[in-house]
This record gives C-alpha cells, sequence and structure tokens, in this order.
C-alpha cells in the first residue's frame, strides 16, 4: 500500500555551532554514516558525492539558460558526476557544456513534456485503477511513464493506458506489487507533532512557523512532542497538492535544523537549492529518523486510491513508516520537501514521494528559516 508520512519541525532550544562552516554543503559525521548505510559507500565518498550533487544544482540554472528552446530536462549521472542537459537539438550544445553540463539528445523539451503529462493528468480524470500506482514525465525518454504493480496488469489497466496515451508517448513500467499509502499515525511516543489524534513530522522552518504535509492537516491546536501548545494549521491542501503550514507561538519558536535523531548531529538548513533526478537525499522523520536514497522522478502523479491523486511529486528510493510524514527531505542542507507517502517500510525497503518545498513557500508567499 501507499501510505502518507509527516514531519516534525524543530521547537525546543538547539545548539548552532558557532565555528566556521564549509561553503559546499557536505554532510556531518552522522549524516555520513546514514549515508554510508543506505548507499554501502565510505565516508569519503559520501562527502565527494555530496560535493559533486551540489555542484550540479548550481549549475543547472545556467545551464538550463544556455540550452534556451531546446532544453529537455536534466539530471544527474552518479557515474560521471555530472550534470545531464537534454537537448533537441545539439546547435547548443557548446554553450551548454561551457558551463560544466554534459549533452544528450532527447526527444522533445521539457516544457513539451510537461505539457504532455498535464494532458495525461486531465484524461486520467479520478477513475484509476488502484494497480496504477502513478505516473511520471520521464526526460531520459522523452515519455510519460504509467506505473503499474507488478502481476497486476488487467483489461482495466490496459483501458487506462490507451486512455492516456491520446496524450502522446506513454510508457508502462512494473513497479513493486505494493500501492503507496500515507504515512499519518495514531498517537504515539516520539519527537512529534499532533494535531487531533494525528501524529506526523515538522518538515522545515520558515520564518512566522513550519511546513510539512498537508494530508496532516486539521482544525484545532497543533501540539509538540512534550504536548504543549505550538500554534494551529494556517493552510493545507490535499488531494491534488501535499502541503500545508503551521503558525508558531506559545514561547515555541523556529530554527533552521533538522533533528538528526542521534543517528547524526542536527543539520543547518541554507537554502532550497533544487537537487536534480539521480541526487542522494536524506529524510528526517518521526518514526523512522535518518534515511537516505536517490531522487528517481519529479513531476510524477502518485494514486493513493480513492480518487486521491497527488500531483508535481518527486519520487525517491528513501524508506519511510507510519508517522513520518511531513518530514524534511534534504540534500547536503538544502531543503527539497516533506513526506508525502510510499510503499514499504524501513525493514525491507521501500520508494517515498516528496511535495517539493519551493512549491510549498510559493503558495503560501513563506520564507524558508536558513543558517
Amino acid at each position: 500500500m501507499k501510505v502518507l508520512l509527516a514531519a516534525v519541525l524543530v521547537v525546543s532550544a538547539v545548539t548552532v555551532p558557532s565555528q566556521a562552516v564549509a561553503a559546499e554543503p557536505l554532510a556531518v559525521p552522522g549524516q555520513a554514516t546514514a549515508m554510508q548505510r543506505d548507499f554501502g559507500l565510505t565516508e569519503a565518498q559520501v562527502q565527494q558525492r555530496l560535493a559533486a550533487e551540489t555542484s550540479a544544482a548550481k549549475l543547472l540554472p545556467a545551464a538550463q539558460k544556455a540550452a534556451g528552446a531546446h532544453y529537455g530536462g536534466a539530471w544527474y549521472d552518479e557515474n560521471t558526476k555530472k550534470l545531464v542537459i537534454g537537448l533537441t537539438q545539439q546547435t547548443h550544445a557548446v554553450a551548454v557544456q561551457a558551463t560544466g553540463a554534459r549533452t544528450v539528445v532527447v526527444p522533445v523539451t521539457a516544457a513539451a513534456l510537461d505539457r504532455r503529462k498535464a494532458a495525461v493528468d486531465k484524461l486520467a480524470g479520478k477513475a484509476v485503477p488502484d494497480a496504477v500506482s502513478g505516473w511520471a514525465a520521464d526526460p531520459r525518454t522523452g515519455t510519460v511513464v504509467v506505473n503499474v504493480q507488478s502481476g497486476k496488469r488487467s483489461a482495466a489497466v490496459d483501458a487506462f493506458v490507451a486512455r492516456v496515451a491520446r496524450a502522446g508517448a506513454v510508457t508502462v513500467r512494473e513497479v513493486a506489487a505494493q500501492a503507496p499509502r500515507t504515512y499519518a499515525a495514531g498517537t504515539v511516543g516520539g519527537d512529534p507533532y499532533y494535531v487531533s489524534n494525528i501524529r506526523c513530522s515538522i518538515g522545515f522552518s520558515v520564518h512566522g512557523g513550519f511546513v510539512t504535509a498537508g494530508h496532516c492537516g486539521r482544525s484545532g491546536t497543533v501540539r509538540g512532542w512534550d504536548g504543549s501548545d505550538i500554534g494551529t494549521f494556517r493552510g493545507w491542501s490535499f488531494p491534488g497538492n501535499d502541503y500545508g503550514w503551521v503558525s508558531v507561538g506559545n514561547g515555541w519558536w523556529t530554527v533552521p535544523v533538522v533533528l538528526g535523531w542521534g543517528q547524526t548531529s542536527d543539520k543547518l538548513v541554507r537554502g532550497s537549492w533544487e537537487a536534480p533526478i539521480g541526487s542522494s537525499v536524506c529524510r528526517s522523520g518521526s518514526t523512522t529518523h535518518w534515511h537516505c536514497g536517490q531522487i528517481l522522478a519529479k513531476n510524477e502523479t502518485v494514486n493513493y486510491g480513492n480518487g486521491q491523486l497527488f500531483y508535481g511529486a518527486t519520487k525517491t528510493s528513501v524508506c519511510a513508516e507510519g508517522g513520518d510524514s511531513g518530514g524534511s527531505y534534504i540534500t547536503g542542507d538544502q531543503a527539497q520537501g516533506v513526506t508525502s507517502g510510499g510503499w514499504g517500510n524501513c525493514s525491507s525497503g521501500g520508494e517515498t514521494w516528496f511535495q517539493p518545498v519551493n512549491e510549498i513557500l510559493s503558495a503560501y508567499g513563506l520564507t524558508l528559516h536558513t543558517a
């Protein structure tokens, strides 16, 4: 099943190191340990990987501008440690390569592929077979990839694929035979926030409050890990989107930190540069704490069942479990998004989706609290 997750905001006193921090957002030792465990890397390899991925993310705006109208999407190649830019014509290849990125030929522009993905969303409607986990635009193939759970192909699935294929090229891919679900949980112990009988996790501090998953949104008082009142939900949106924000008061305050849960030092947040597909990403949540993986796809539509579709999701290979909803996804020291849902668990593995943080900030006119 697919599950929604939630995030926890740091609202108690946190000691922030006073010494100078390296310019590159490299992993602190504890975070390196989590990445070593989940990626099978040495600590030195983790630091090298994060440095290369950060450089790629910061290179993207200039490379995209150099590609102009022929821009066909971007991703990070972990083998070459380079940002890759898709081009529909090679006339701009020299200009793009001058920024430091590699180029490959792709069949359609990113803008055209985004329009095709939007058309698939419209054609899909709400009547999506449960065996269809979701769909996403794949810049590497120039198609919209429809994810169908392994062994569950049926006449209904084929009819759905035929319907959405009217938007253009569609590829069917078999995925794990489990449906995505949300990861909110009943009230249990940990370092969470609570609203009504739901426990979720804080995502990132913003000036005036914190952002989290929209499916955690409820009317009423939001309480902290110690049971004291934090504030209230000022807005939430789910399904469609999966974002919300909580205003903070009652003696609580915000800090630009993601909790390390003793597995890593608390991680400072310095910005929200968007990491490309293929980059590593780590997640912090109140149930399963620190886990890491890779960004697998962007702008994916997730089918949580019962007509609950989530558009614009980022898919990852990071695991999560109930109560992690809303939690932080971070690459280096750059905020990426808040946990929405997924399938599997952190014992046997799984995949998760997050709501990109920059969309939340834009939707509510919020400013990320950074160090």
